[in-house]
């Protein structure tokens, strides 16, 4: 009997610390299937970015983007004037325009010049010659011409107020200034060049849609500009505006 109970209390022992090991067992495997489960994991979703910064950010670069086309343009006009005060002395033996000094416009001998980039987009017109661009040595600027802030501001209101069509635009080349005619032969340069827009325009024209100035003032040393063709209208800035009379 005694044998008996000592067998039955060693298996039973054995049993007790199996079950143990088992309990164990399992347990880490639950860990295991836990940590398992949070490594694939579906990821929160990540938070809304903040506009206000992402907007700052495009206001500084647009910022930043236009302070250097009106350098650039104001080096290029700098740069205008002084070759122009230089090249008056040479002008000819007959001397300045006669009367010009008691006018209230300039009377520009040649028109501005800068070296362009060669452009192709004339060779497939059968041969007939591209409208010539001021940046272009061959250019003759319309004469007389507005010298005059205020006199260019009501230059520009006397074009919206007679609704005088847009005949041609000419997109300057590296965005350096762009030439805007009109049908009674107004010619309006201004600078900085701002392609998109020109070439906007230009395709209205394309399209028979014929733009119209809505408007233009003077503020704070620029110039606003609006045009209008259809239901579209298109705003200019420009830092400085050259017009013909």
């Amino acid at each position: 009997m005694l044998t008996a109970a000592g067998a039955a209390g060693a298996v039973g022992s054995v049993a007790l610390l199996s079950a143990h090991g088992l309990r164990r067992e399992l347990a880490a495997l639950r860990a295991d299937l836990a940590a398992a489960r949070a490594a694939i994991a579906v990821p929160r979703a990540r938070t809304a970015p903040d506009t206000t910064d992402i907007r700052a950010a495009v206001a500084d670069a647009l910022a930043d983007e236009r302070e250097r086309e009106l350098s650039e343009a104001r080096a290029f006009w700098a740069a205008q004037e002084a070759r122009e005060g230089a090249d008056t002395p040479f002008l000819g033996a007959t001397g300045p325009v006669p009367g010009a000094e008691h006018s209230d416009y300039e009377v520009l001998p040649f028109g501005p010049y800068m070296p362009r980039q060669a452009d192709l987009a004339g060779l497939d017109s059968g041969g007939l010659p591209a409208p010539a661009h001021p940046s272009s040595p061959d250019f003759g600027f319309p004469s007389p011409v507005v010298a005059n802030q205020e006199q260019t501001a009501e230059r520009l209101a006397e074009l919206a107020d007679d609704g005088v069509p847009l005949a041609d635009v000419r997109p300057g080349p590296l965005g350096t200034l762009d030439v805007y005619v009109f049908a009674d032969g107004t010619t309006l340069c201004m600078t900085p060049g701002h392609r998109e827009t020109a070439l906007q325009l230009s395709d209205a024209l394309d399209r028979g849609e014929i733009p119209v100035l809505l408007g233009g003032s003077a503020i704070a040393g620029a110039y606003a500009l609006t045009f209008t063709y259809g239901e579209e209208s298109v705003y200019i800035l420009a830092d400085r505006v050259v017009a013909s009379l």
